[in-house]
Formats: C-alpha cells, structure tokens, sequence
C-alpha cells in the first residue's frame, strides 16, 4: 500500500478484500465481516481494521495479551469490556486493556461498524473456557450480554 486508501461510500475501500472475520476453529461470531485497511504495509508498527456487525450479530468473545482501540464508525451497538456492558454509537472510542473479555453486538437496525487498532505483532485471540463463561456469567448484566 502507498499513498491513499479510497473509500467507496458503501463502507468499503478500493483494493481492501472484504474478509471473513475469523478462521479459528471454536471463535463464536455472527454476521461480521473484516477489512484491513493497513495490508501491504508490512513496516507500519500498527495494523488499521474495519469490522461490520451486521444488525443482530456479534464479534468474539475474547481476550488477547494485547491492547487495542476501537472506533465506532457507523451505526450503534453495545460491547463489553471486562464486566461492563455500555452502549456506543458513532465516533465512540473505546479502549481494551489486555487480557480483558470484550465483544461487540449491533444491537440496532443498522450494521455496526467499527476501525480497530492493533500492534502489527500481537498475541492470537484466548477464547473463555467454561470456568471463564461462569466467571463472566456471575454478573447479570454480562450474562444476558455475552453470545458464544
């Protein structure tokens, strides 16, 4: 990649594949898609990603040793992270400290949509083990929240 990335107006961008979200076996997602706006880059320190929930869907439960930004950029949802459950909307920014159990739900009519940004070397995805979906289970929010 050099110079400027164009968008298309539609939420996606010219020479950016729309990806499927995840490939690991076991990962619990559903109607998201992924882009890496950053690839053929391989020097930049960051990779820069847009995600789409489509309404009613959902990321991954997970944690990673990683830090990560997140940036609303369309639509509204709720995530979770750690123990809290809170509503975004567009422009929101929201940051995940490592080892912290986040996901993302577009709980409204519209996909949501979302840039993340992380380390161009980082850690695989750890998804809950059942002791984990317990844990997380004991707070009623996060229970009625979390989808896997």
């Amino acid at each position: 990649m050099t110079g400027v990335v164009r968008h298309r107006g539609d939420y996606t961008w010219e020479g950016v594949d729309l990806l499927a979200y995840k490939q690991e076996p076991g990962s619990h997602f559903k109607d998201v898609t992924r882009q890496v706006l950053s690839a053929g880059a391989p020097d930049l320190f960051a990779e820069l990603r847009y995600f789409e929930v489509a309404p009613g869907g959902h990321s991954t439960l997970e944690r990673h040793e990683h830090v990560h930004l997140v940036v609303i950029g369309r639509g509204a949802g709720h995530c979770l992270v750690g123990a809290e459950v809170r509503a975004v909307t567009a422009l929101d920014a929201v940051v995940v400290p490592p080892l912290t159990w986040h996901q993302f739900r577009a709980t409204g009519a519209e996909p949501l949509g979302f840039f993340c940004v992380v380390a161009s070397e980082r850690d695989r995805p750890q998804l809950p083990t059942a002791a984990d979906l317990e844990a997380l289970s004991s707070e009623p929010a996060v229970k009625a929240f979390i989808r896997v």
